[in-house]
């Protein structure tokens, strides 16, 4: 198995963006199962507050890339 060339550098940005995007979906899942409207509607908010949460996250981590020609150390 090859090693990458760089390994990849974990933040505590790019953990809250996994944690909120898998919320997200599961939310959404649980959305789909849901069986009277007003359950529906209560897990879909839930959903789009989570990812409302992950944005500033992924602002933070989209700056912190290598594309972006920051690099604050």
């Amino acid at each position: 198995m090859a090693a990458p060339d760089r390994p990849r550098r974990v933040t505590l940005d790019g953990q809250l963006l996994g944690y909120w995007e898998r919320e997200a979906l599961r939310l959404e899942a649980l959305a789909a199962a849901a069986r009277f409207a007003w359950q529906r509607r209560r897990f879909l908010r839930k959903a789009e507050a989570a990812r409302a949460k992950a944005a500033p996250s992924r602002q933070r981590e989209a700056e912190r890339s290598p594309e972006s020609g920051t690099n604050p150390s």
